[in-house]
């Protein structure tokens, strides 16, 4: 079975420090690709998995902040 995983992008996956939905995230797919399943993560680029790992941005936020995050306001 093919299978996406979204991970919350404040941690990597699994965290290096505190994290426990990124934690279960990493379990869940290193189980599911040990089980035979094709798993895609979508977490930050500096996490590890057994699966495929797509990059959704270079580093977690929380720690890879160098400055106030800048909103835009959505165009519609």
């Amino acid at each position: 079975m093919r299978i996406a995983q979204l991970a919350p992008l404040a941690e990597s996956v699994p965290p290096k420090f505190y994290g426990g939905t990124e934690r279960v995230i990493a379990w869940l797919v290193d189980e599911l690709v040990d089980l035979g399943h094709d798993v895609t993560l979508f977490a930050s680029g500096d996490s590890n998995t057994k699966g495929k790992l797509h990059a959704v941005w270079p580093r977690p936020l929380r720690l890879g902040r160098r400055g106030p995050i800048r909103m835009q306001p959505a165009r519609c």
